[in-house]
Parts: C-alpha cells; sequence; structure tokens
C-alpha cells in the first residue's frame, strides 16, 4: 500500500508519491502488496493539467530540449549539402537558430491551441526527402567551386546568391505543400478519417516510428560504442533500477525553515541526467586528448571540441525574421514532393497523439483535437516555411517516449520547453553549445527513446483478438512491409521511372517512409478483410478509452479550447459545424453523470502557490 503522506516526511507535496500521480482505480483492501506496487508503476507523477513547480518545469523542459536535439539539429546540418553550405559554420548556426525559433513558436501554439497536449514540435525528417531530391536538380546542383573550402569566400555576395536562391525555392514549396495539411486539419477531413482508425492501424503506424529511425540510432551510436554504450545504460539504470529511490534535497520553507526533502530525482530526470553525466565525461576525455584528435580514426565523433569555431563565430544576439534569406519562389516539382512528405507526416502526427495521450494519462484525442492538431502542425509549416528553416515542423515522437520513462505528463513542461528553444533561437551562444554534444551520446539516447515508442505502439494490441489469425496477418503484414518495402526503394532508388519527374518524387517519398507504408497495409486491410468490431477490437478500443478516461480526466478538460474560449462559443449553435471546435455541451465520457471532480488528480491546493495556480488558471 503507498504510505501514508505525513510519515515519509515527504513535505513538499510536488515530490511526494502519493497524490502526485494520476488516479488509477483504488486498490482494494485484501490485495498483495506486489500488485499494489505493479499499479504504482504505471502511475504518473504529472498529469496532463498539473503544474510543476517552476524551478522542476525549466529542470524537465530542458530535459525535452534536450531529447529533441538531435533531430532538430541535424536537419540543418543535412540541408547543408544541398544548400552548398558545407563550408559555411556561421550560416550553419544560423539556420540552427532558426529552426529553434520557429520549432519553440510552433510548441506554444500546439500546446495552447493545438492537440493540447504534453507534445513538442520540431523539423521533419519527412520533408527531407522531397527537398533534397529537389535540391538534386539539375538547375539546383551547386557549383563546383562551392565545393572546394579554399575556394569559398562566405561573405561574398556571389556565394549568398548560390545558397540563397536555393533556400527561397525550398521556402515557396514548403509554404505552399502547408496549406493542404492546414486545410485538412482545419477543414475535419483527418477527424473523419480517424473513424476507420482502429488498433490494427495505430500499432503499425506507431511501431514503425520508432522501427523505421534503427538506422538513425545505430549510425550516432555506432560513432564510438563505448560512449553510446554508457548513455543508454546510464537511462537505463536512472529511468528502470533507481526510479523509486528518494534523493534527500535541501529545500526551505516558512514553518520548517531550512530542511531536506525526498525528491524521486532519477525517476523525474533519467535522460538529462544520462546525457548530462555522457556529455561530461566525453569533455574530460576530450581534455586529455584520450579520444582520437585525427578525423579518419574510430571514435573521433565522441570530442566535444569538433564544433567550437561555430561557438565562437556564433552572434550572442540574433532575431529570426520571416523572409530573412529574401522572398520565396515556387516550383511545381517541389511543391508536390512537399505534399507527399506532408501526407507521411500527418500519418505519423496521428499516431504520435495517440501515443502520447496514452504515455502522459489523458484521454484519447477527440476528432476536434485531432483536426485542430493536424491544422497547428500546417500552420507550423507554414511558419517555417517563412522563417525560413528549410523544413516543416511536425510532432517529435522521441519527446513522446520520453513521457513513458519520465513519467511526467503534464504540459507545462512541454510549454517550458517551447519558450526555452524560442531563447535559444534568439541567442545564438546558447544554441551553439548544444553543437558540442558528441554524436555517440545522441545516439544512446535514441536506442532507449526509439524502443520506447516502438513498444507503445504494440501496446495497442491489447485491444484486438490477437487470437485471430486475421488479426495476425493484418499486423504481421503491415509490419513486415513496412520494413522490406523502403529498404528495397532506398536500395533502389531509380527503380521508379514513371516518367514523370513529379509522380516519382511523390511515389519515392510514399514509398521510403515506413510509417506511411504500413499504416497503409494496416488501415486498407482492417476495412476491408471482414471481422466483427469485437475481433477487430473497435469495441474493447472504445470500450478502454471510456474507462481510461473516467480515471484520469475528463476529455473536455484536457482538449477544450484555452482561456474560456470554449464555454464563450458554447452558447452558439452553430458551434457544432466547426470541425475544430469542441461540442457546445460535451458529454461525460462514461455516461455516468458521475461528478467530475472525481475526475481530477488530487491536489491539496494549500500546499500550491500562487504562481502555479495563476498559470493553472491561463491555462
Amino acid at each position: 500500500m503507498a504510505p501514508e503522506k505525513d510519515s515519509n516526511g515527504l513535505d513538499n507535496y510536488a515530490f511526494a508519491c502519493e497524490g502526485r500521480f494520476c488516479d488509477l482505480p483504488d486498490t482494494q483492501h485484501g490485495e498483495e502488496l506486489d500488485m499494489s506496487m505493479e499499479s504504482d508503476n504505471n502511475k504518473l507523477v504529472y498529469c496532463v493539467t498539473d503544474v510543476p513547480p517552476w524551478y522542476l518545469c525549466i529542470i524537465l523542459g530542458i530535459q525535452h530540449c534536450l531529447t529533441a536535439f538531435g533531430g532538430i539539429i541535424a536537419i540543418p546540418l543535412i540541408l547543408s549539402q544541398g544548400l552548398c553550405l558545407q563550408f559555411d559554420g556561421i550560416t550553419q548556426s544560423h539556420l540552427i537558430s532558426t529552426i529553434f525559433f520557429v520549432s519553440g513558436v510552433c510548441t506554444l501554439l500546439q500546446v495552447t491551441f493545438g492537440i493540447r497536449l504534453p507534445i513538442l514540435q520540431g523539423g521533419t525528417f519527412t520533408l527531407l526527402a522531397p527537398s533534397m531530391a529537389m535540391l538534386s536538380m539539375p538547375e539546383w546542383q551547386c557549383p563546383a567551386w562551392t565545393q572546394n573550402a579554399s575556394l569559398v569566400n562566405t561573405s561574398s555576395i556571389e556565394f549568398t546568391e548560390v545558397w540563397q536562391t536555393r533556400m527561397r525555392a525550398l521556402q515557396g514549396s514548403i509554404t505552399v505543400g502547408s496549406l493542404f495539411q492546414v486545410f485538412v486539419g482545419f477543414s475535419g477531413l483527418i477527424g473523419l478519417f480517424m473513424s476507420f482508425i482502429g488498433p490494427l492501424t495505430i500499432a503499425p503506424t506507431i511501431s514503425l516510428i520508432g522501427l523505421s529511425l534503427f538506422d538513425s540510432a545505430g549510425t550516432s551510436a555506432g560513432n564510438h560504442w563505448g560512449i553510446s554504450t554508457m548513455t543508454t545504460a546510464l537511462i537505463i539504470l536512472f529511468s528502470q533500477y533507481l526510479r523509486h529511490i528518494p534523493v534527500p534535497f535541501p529545500m526551505y520553507s516558512k514553518e520548517k525553515k531550512l530542511h531536506t526533502s525526498n525528491v524521486y530525482i532519477f525517476q523525474i530526470l533519467p535522460v538529462l541526467l544520462g546525457i548530462t553525466l555522457s556529455w561530461l565525461i566525453c569533455y574530460i576525455l576530450t581534455t586529455y586528448n584520450a579520444l582520437p584528435s585525427e578525423p579518419s580514426q574510430y571514435g573521433y565523433l565522441a570530442r566535444t571540441d569538433l564544433k567550437g569555431d561555430v561557438i565562437s563565430q556564433a552572434p550572442w544576439f540574433r532575431f529570426p525574421y520571416p523572409g530573412q534569406w529574401g522572398m520565396p519562389t515556387v516550383s511545381l516539382a517541389g511543391v508536390i514532393g512537399i505534399l507527399a512528405g506532408v501526407i507521411s507526416s500527418m500519418i505519423e502526427s496521428v499516431g504520435d497523439y495517440h501515443a502520447c495521450a496514452r504515455l502522459s494519462g489523458a484521454p484519447p484525442p477527440p476528432k476536434h483535437a485531432i483536426n485542430r492538431g493536424i491544422g497547428i502542425e500546417g500552420l507550423g509549416c507554414l511558419l517555417a516555411g517563412a522563417w525560413g528553416t528549410g523544413n516543416g515542423t511536425t510532432s517529435y515522437s522521441e519527446n513522446v517516449g520520453a513521457l513513458g520513462i519520465t513519467k511526467v505528463g503534464s504540459r507545462m513542461v512541454i510549454v517550458t520547453s517551447g519558450v526555452l528553444m524560442v531563447v535559444m533561437g534568439v541567442f545564438g551562444k546558447v544554441g551553439a553549445i548544444f553543437t558540442t554534444i558528441p554524436s555517440p551520446v545522441v545516439g544512446g539516447m535514441f536506442m532507449v527513446m526509439f524502443g520506447v515508442i516502438s513498444a507503445a505502439g504494440v501496446s495497442n494490441l491489447q485491444y484486438a483478438d490477437m487470437n485471430s489469425s486475421r488479426n495476425i496477418f493484418i499486423f504481421g503484414f503491415s509490419m513486415f512491409s513496412g520494413l522490406v518495402i523502403p529498404n528495397w526503394i532506398f536500395k533502389n532508388p531509380t527503380a521508379i521511372a514513371t516518367g514523370v519527374v513529379e509522380l516519382d518524387q511523390v511515389l519515392q517519398v510514399l514509398l521510403t517512409t515506413s510509417m506511411f507504408v504500413g499504416g497503409f497495409f494496416g488501415f486498407m486491410l482492417d476495412n476491408t478483410i471482414p471481422g466483427s468490431k469485437h475481433e477487430r477490437g473497435i469495441l474493447a478500443w472504445n470500450k478502454a478509452h471510456k474507462d481510461e478516461s473516467s480515471n484520469t480526466l475528463e476529455s473536455g478538460e484536457v482538449y477544450n479550447l484555452p482561456f474560456g474560449i470554449s464555454s464563450y462559443l458554447s452558447s452558439s449553435s452553430w458551434i457544432r459545424y466547426i470541425p475544430f471546435c469542441p461540442p457546445s455541451e460535451p458529454d461525460s465520457l462514461d455516461g455516468s453523470g458521475a461528478d467530475t471532480n472525481a475526475l481530477e488528480p488530487k491536489q491539496p491546493l494549500g500546499h500550491a502557490e500562487p504562481s502555479q495556480i495563476i498559470i493553472g488558471v491561463a491555462m
């Protein structure tokens, strides 16, 4: 049984075990102790609507920034090859600052007005393939002299025009392509599409998000398997073995003055602690020249001084603004190629929404919330095109995995992450410092994160009848096809030759996106092969969602618009015709009309700080 609050010395309620977890069904008297402990292991420290103390929000926000850093920083570095910027480190740092700034803004928009789940926004790899395909066309191939470092004058007008014309063409394609995502989201087409999606569609889509990234994780980790293994081992140690071990921290209160309080630091900050310790060890090994100093030697990429010039050259303050690279231009081939990436991104994001809701203790997202989420992501891609990141934005799967490890599902933490990313985008030196995180450390983190995402997808199969040969076939074929087809296309890039370049680009992107291939087959087979709703898991899926919702948070509390907008609009009868607005009078999820106070996470108001109450009311 859970200990009493006063018996364990946890006077700071924000760090106490009991009462700060999302409520699950109460443990019945007489149950075994191990059953109670198993139930506690699945509980959350902070739920979606909880507001942790401000200092904990900052620490956890930094952890999410570090988790997303690997994906965000990799995109402009990869794009720099197609933009002829291999030898222009300062422009690369500007691109990094811009993508951090836009990612922060889009995160704030998504958490506040979009899906309203603790899900972070950042650059998307699904747009990299069409972007690089567009930049590889004959008219955009880099001049030979830009490939020679001795011939490149980064301050010359000629060189600036070379890379900015390519960036402007990329911006225009992304801006126009993002309008399609805005339309699909706010028109409700995604919500209508979700009516046909069940566990056998969601499971392969989410699982392949993690499985398809094994090559990226392996490449980063393989740069130094010793460092990456250490990072993975530390995160596993902190998140799994030491998560129930409290650490005494000095605290101060008016009643008890200076005293110590137990903090479950390993459960809350396993990723940040693992990355920081590995980063520190790499710095020490670099200082004492224990790591190879020759680029051709194995382990060289584990050094922390590889990008020291970026830190010295980056300005202290630089405010990104729309059109900073000039007026965007539009290319038909680029737009059609970007559309393929946008479709894949939307499918991935829908899967991320369900995984995020499941791992953060929230009810499954309703149609109006999914509509808003996709629409806001399209708006984020529009902003990314205007600002000139060379990419769009999407929900980050890595941070969804972090929720399952840290057991912290508060969206206020993600709001803090958004603010921190905006700050890093404005202060160039801050963003440049993070470029010193060695690649093997990022790879070790990916090993854990992508594994959690894959497992979260498979867990959706619990609702379907997996004794059915029909369901086994659908899931197995969808998963296997989602791995085989993209792998073959990657190895045979010239196999698709329809004679229409734009169509080739569309097929190339779609068939190399594992989430799209697996989700497409799962969706088509599940909706065409005969099977009862019970066999497909639709009934259990809906019932389980209702049961979970009645034990966590009311759907309206999580997904309704903030600042009283939903209450204001509820008086209008026409609001039910708007696809992205919540219904005027939402019904109770379990239909019982139970007291909604019972749905609230337990939190004694006497221990809440005024700042927490103000922020909580605002959100």
